[in-house]
């Protein structure tokens, strides 16, 4: 049981989330991280960003960095089309609550998982790396997968930090 990696599975194995598509793919966010579903809009892009987080956007007057997960699993860019997204979430990064919008190919639904459906990612056999996933879930023939959001963003964490120490 996988309780221990998701700290929002309920007693009675459910975790409310968004899916949403993202290169082919069937991604899921807690539902409680998830803040707005915006139509996509103008971004700016930020020269010498890490290309996960290369461009903001406005969100209710603040600068908010969007984030493109596909550079993070390894996926091909793709251009907009009438159903792209972008999901404004916010998380708890380094101590701090934190917006960030994340591009989504579609949204799916919001709908509750079951921790008996839910596997930790295999060590082989899996094109993405497994530090990268919280856990796959099998649902209605397909496999639903919750990245590890904080764990992807450690990476962009580390090298902000880095980077204001070298200036």
């Amino acid at each position: 049981m996988l309780n221990h990696t998701i700290p929002h599975w309920t007693p009675d194995h459910g975790l409310e989330v968004l899916t949403f598509g993202l290169g082919g793919e069937t991604f899921a966010l807690e539902a409680g991280i998830v803040r707005e579903i915006l139509d996509v809009m103008p971004l700016t892009r930020v020269p010498g960003a890490d290309p996960m987080a290369a461009a903001v956007i406005n969100f209710r007057g603040r600068i908010v960095p969007l984030a493109d997960l596909r550079i993070s699993f390894g996926m091909e860019a793709a251009a907009n089309t009438a159903d792209s997204r972008i999901i404004v979430i916010e998380l708890e990064l380094d101590g701090n609550a934190t917006l960030i919008g994340l591009a989504a190919d579609r949204v799916n639904e919001v709908t509750v998982l079951d921790v008996l459906d839910a596997e930790e990612p295999p060590i082989i056999g899996i094109r993405w790396p497994r530090e990268q996933i919280h856990c796959l879930v099998r649902r209605e023939g397909d496999v639903v997968v919750l990245p590890d959001l904080p764990n992807l963003f450690a990476r962009l964490i580390a090298q902000g930090a880095e980077t204001a120490t070298l200036h």
